[in-house]
Order: structure tokens, then C-alpha cells, then sequence
């Protein structure tokens, strides 16, 4: 089943942040920090999150731009590319990731490593990779002094960094291989991706988009071990914003009640009460956007959307909405016998879907 559904902007209410650490500008790594913190100085005010990988699927990243959305002006920094060596991954950065961060209104500083150490038991891998840091820097300078919105910091970024940055990446991790003896991936790879931007950048959003649609569909076919689904129906959904560019999601799961479509994200835990924080918040990040979408259809009839995080768990004990009434919720807590973390946790989240328009379920699952 295809969706298709558009965007104009983002309104969301933030009620899960994290208490962002203070880092004071001039001692600032990006090396040093933590995955996501503020940044002060005389003149900034910043919220600045990381990613380790330019893959959206690896060490949670958008649970780290979470916990920077209730920030004015935020910014991640994302590494174009990261190759481990020949023995370990190699990930490319994609349009889609990009133009996900303007939505969000987050300024994207493209970023490349030029240290590394050998891997401890792998001959052709490396580890405990570094950005360069004097990059990063010079470039919170320039979003400092920038005035127009994200979006157009991103598309400036990705049409006069970007290309730029490719090379460096293939000299330093040049000099890295030669440095610590290590054989990484062929560097076609590479050239490949750099070929896309020869005439400007739009060879890279088209092949991006085409292997964010090739991923749609793998994804919908696919069933993954943790996903517990009621309807077993997964559907692709396309999402268009105000300039047209079209994002390419698969929806967890979905369901048509007369004229309402629930567009379902679940996360499950096997062995927990709850999924982890950094499951829930992944989550959250499809909230965002589907609490936001407007014209969503299905072949050309439309529907009112409705969007629904659902958690499950094996642990758990029957089921509980965000609709419920105070007495069956704090019920539903007492015969799960939750902590008093677990429950801070939920009240805040249940205030979180009332806010921003989308339900939640909490559900056992044997």
C-alpha cells in the first residue's frame, strides 16, 4: 500500500528533553563533547548534537537531535563519509538525511575525520575515529553569523561544501591508511560519489532518492525480529514538502478505520518494561512528522491522519491508551508495577502526544 502525503512545516511541543550539558566555545571539541549539549559564548547560544556514522540507522542520531529540537537554533554534525577500513562498514551521507534535518529545522554541518587508531584485534579496521575540529569550529562561526533559515544553510552547504569536502576525505583517509599500515575499501566507491556532484547536486538527490525508494520497499517486505505487529501490514509513505522534495519513509505499521488512517511507529522490548529512551525518542522523531502532514491519501481518496506511537513489551500486562482516564492509567502502572522513573517517564510522554495531536499505546504482547 502507497501513501503519499504532504508538509508545509514543522509545529511540535519538546516534552523529553535532556538537560543539555554547557560547553563554553572557546574549549570546544567536537571530539570531546557529548553527543549532544549547548553551546555558550558571547555570541552563542547553540544546542549542537553528533552522529558517528552518516547512516541514520547507527548509535541512535535522531534521538540526539531530539534532545536539541526545544532549542532555538541547533545544529548536528554529520560525517560524509566514514570507512572502518576494509575488515569494517563503510557509509555514504544521503539527500534524504539532509533534507530530514531542514524539515526539522536543524543546520547540518557536513564534517570528515582525519585521525583514527588501529583497530585492538582487526588488521584492516580502525576505531576511535576524530573529526577535524578546526573545521567544525570555522563553520559554528559562519552559522553564527547566518541569518536565513536551516533549509537554506543546508542546500548553500551541500551545493559549495560538500564536493570540496570528498577530496579531503579521500587524502585523509589516505594518510591514515599509511599512517597505521591499513587497507580500506576501493576507492571507486568514492569517486563514484563524488561523480554525482560534477553538474551541481542534483545527481545526488536523484540517486539518493532512488536508494531511499529501493530501501522503501525492501523495508515494507521486511519484517525485523523486534517489530510485534497486531495487522502485519506495513505501507510506504511519501512525503512531499513546499519545495517538492519528496521524502521516502516506511510506516511501522498502519490502519483504516472509515476515513481515519492510523499511521503507527512501534517500538518493542523483549526483556524490558518499557523500550529504552533512545528507542522511544527514535520514535518520537516519526511523531514529528506525521503529526505534521496534511492532503494524506491513498489512490487519490483521503484521509484524516492519525498518528500513533505504540510501545510493546513481553513484559507487560494488558494495554493502556493515551485516551484513558487518570484512574485506568495509574491501574495500568499498578498492576505492571512500575518504578517511579518508569512512570515520570510515561506522564511525560502521554503529556507529549496530548500536546502534539497523536495517541499512544503501551501494550503486553505475549
Amino acid at each position: 500500500m502507497n501513501i503519499f502525503a504532504e508538509i508545509e512545516g514543522i509545529e511540535y511541543k519538546i516534552k523529553l528533553p535532556n538537560n543539555l550539558q554547557e560547553i563554553d566555545f572557546r574549549n570546544f571539541d567536537v571530539n570531546r563533547m557529548p553527543v549532544c549539549c549547548l553551546i555558550k559564548g558571547k555570541k552563542y547560544n547553540f544546542a549542537i548534537s553528533k552522529w558517528v556514522s552518516p547512516k541514520r540507522t547507527r548509535s541512535y542520531p535522531f534521538e540526539r537531535v531530539y534532545n536539541t529540537l526545544s532549542t532555538s537554533k541547533k545544529f548536528t554534525v554529520i560525517p560524509i563519509i566514514k570507512d572502518e577500513g576494509s575488515e569494517g562498514d563503510r557509509d555514504f551521507l544521503q539527500w534524504d538525511t539532509v533534507s530530514l534535518m531542514s524539515l526539522l529545522d536543524v543546520y547540518v554541518i557536513f564534517a570528515y575525520y582525519n585521525k583514527a587508531e588501529n583497530h585492538k584485534t582487526r588488521k584492516n579496521k580502525i576505531t576511535n575515529q576524530e573529526f577535524n575540529n578546526e573545521y567544525i569550529i570555522s563553520k559554528i562561526d559562519e552559522i553564527g553569523n547566518y541569518h536565513s533559515s536551516a533549509l537554506h544553510w543546508n542546500l548553500k552547504e551541500t551545493k559549495d561544501s560538500l564536493p570540496n569536502l570528498i577530496e579531503k576525505v579521500k587524502n585523509h583517509y589516505c594518510e591514515i591508511g599509511n599512517k597505521l599500515n591499513v587497507k580500506f575499501h576501493s576507492s571507486n566507491g568514492i569517486d563514484k560519489f563524488q561523480k554525482q556532484f560534477e553538474n551541481g547536486v542534483n545527481s545526488f538527490m536523484e540517486t539518493s532518492r532512488e536508494k531511499a525508494k529501493e530501501a522503501q520497499h525492501r523495508e515494507q517486505s521486511t519484517l525485523q525480529p523486534k517489530e510485534i505487529l497486531e495487522t502485519a501490514t506495513k505501507a510506504t509513505i511519501t512525503i512531499k514538502n513546499y519545495l517538492g522534495g519528496l521524502y521516502y519513509l516506511t510506516t511501522y505499521e498502519i490502519q483504516i478505520k472509515e476515513d481515519s488512517l492510523y499511521l503507527i511507529e512501534g517500538k518493542h522490548s523483549k526483556h524490558a518494561k518499557l523500550p529504552s529512551i533512545s528507542d522511544i525518542k527514535d520514535g518520537l522523531i516519526k511523531m514529528i512528522l506525521y503529526s505534521n502532514l496534511i492532503k494524506v491519501s491513498i489512490n487519490n481518496k483521503y484521509f484524516k491522519p492519525v498518528p500513533t506511537l505504540k510501545l510493546t513489551s513481553s513484559k507487560l500486562i494488558d494495554k493502556f491508551d493515551s485516551t484513558f482516564s487518570e484512574t485506568q492509567k495509574n491501574n495500568f502502572f499498578e498492576i505492571n508495577k512500575l518504578n517511579s522513573k518508569q512512570i515520570e517517564l510515561m506522564n511525560n510522554l502521554i503529556l507529549e502526544s496530548k500536546v502534539n495531536g497523536f495517541e499512544l499505546i503501551l501494550q503486553g504482547i505475549s
